[in-house]
């Protein structure tokens, strides 16, 4: 099957180096050219120093940069039999390009975003064969990173999802099945690792640099500013954001002004080299003053956070048990799953932990999901 990527940035050049290593011949196409040209290049030298670390003989790394050819024109991907859109994160420009894709594809042909947020359904509503219509979204880098997320539209037929899957799964990656909600299962469910500590940080409890140490101390590989800063505050917010509007301001996912203001300052983390941290001056390190009594406070207020959130994707039957945990320890390396990490500590004891804070803030915020009033 020849595989179209529509979009040539990081995520889209990724994708087009997964499925051409897996034996696909891809059609790479984005809307300016000389960004086409660009990609093409950067998947070349990327497979060269693979092939210099031996991870990939020379003859392998040319045969998958060769199966990668770029088309200039949506029309030159009119005989791919799985199209994955990768353009910029603006449903309108994305439902606008879906209908002029298929007037090219064949009626056969499924049609994919990589969207983290937008609903697949309202991209599928836009086309004339809805039915082929579903969302494959994967995590950045997608060369690297094992997980990929499957998300059917309301108006998905069940055989487009199992070729999808099955397709996924040949590709080496970790498949996991969500349904079609804001931020579906790992953009949901992580909300709090971020928003939480910010709250956090807002409320002058403890500085970005401790909360990071606390989470790091935790088993994380990344305090949530550290990472903030690595995914980039202009995408993180706008996730955020989109979440939040698209459950009709719910208040868990409220946006931090904070963050606002760093993207509006242009300050967008390690891509330009200031954020919450500054990257010209990483070489002064400081040192993290922070006790066990304040690093304990931190650390389980945001796991208290998180857990909760996954136990109400799981009443929500957002995903299945199973696959909540794979994506939560795939898609973002959190140490164990937090379903499995709420049993460890001990349920009682989570809703405690959220009655705490509800008690202590008054906010909806900090309700505890229903899920446990069955327990």
């Amino acid at each position: 099957m020849k595989i179209g990527i529509i979009g040539s940035g990081a995520m889209g050049s990724g994708i087009a180096q997964v499925v051409a290593t897996a034996g696909h011949d891809v059609k790479l196409y984005d809307a300016h050219p000389d960004a086409t040209k660009r990609a093409h290049e950067n998947i070349r030298v990327t497979l060269r120093r693979l092939a210099e670390k031996g991870k990939l003989s020379l003859i392998e790394a040319g045969d998958i940069a060769n199966r990668i050819d770029m088309v200039e024109r949506l029309e030159g991907l009119g005989d791919c039999g799985l199209i994955i859109e990768a353009i910029v994160e603006d449903i309108d420009i994305k439902k606008s390009l879906f209908k002029e894709v298929e007037m090219y594809v064949t009626e056969n042909c499924i049609i994919a975003s990589n969207t983290s947020s937008f609903s697949i359904t309202a991209l599928a509503g836009a086309c004339q064969i809805p039915e082929r219509v579903l969302g494959i979204h994967f995590f950045n880098p997608a060369t690297l990173m094992p997980l990929v997320e499957v998300i059917p539209a309301l108006q998905t037929q069940a055989e487009y999802v199992e070729k999808t899957l099955d397709l996924v799964k040949n590709w080496g990656k970790i498949v996991v099945t969500t349904k079609d909600t804001p931020g579906f299962i790992v953009n949901r469910i992580a909300r709090p690792f971020y928003s939480e500590a910010l709250r956090i940080y807002d409320e002058g409890i403890a500085d970005f640099r401790a909360i990071d140490k606390a989470m790091t101390d935790k088993g994380f590989k990344m305090g949530p500013f550290t990472l903030m800063d690595l995914i980039g505050h202009d995408v993180n917010y706008s996730v955020t954001e989109s979440v939040w509007r698209n459950t009709y301001f719910e208040p868990r996912y409220k946006p931090s002004i904070t963050q606002k203001r760093l993207v509006e300052a242009g300050y967008l983390g390690r891509k330009t080299l200031r954020g919450f941290y500054d990257y010209t001056k990483m070489n002064d390190t400081q040192d993290v003053i922070l006790t066990q009594e304040k690093s304990d406070y931190i650390s389980n207020r945001i796991l208290t956070m998180l857990i909760n959130e996954a136990y109400d994707a799981l009443y929500w039957r957002i995903a299945s048990h199973a696959d909540i945990e794979t994506a939560m320890t795939k898609g973002v390396n959190y140490p164990k799953g937090l379903l499995a990490w709420g049993t460890e500590i001990g349920l009682d004891k989570i809703v405690e932990n959220m009655n705490d804070l509800y008690s202590t803030y008054r906010e909806e915020r900090y309700r505890v999901s229903p899920y446990f009033n069955r327990l």
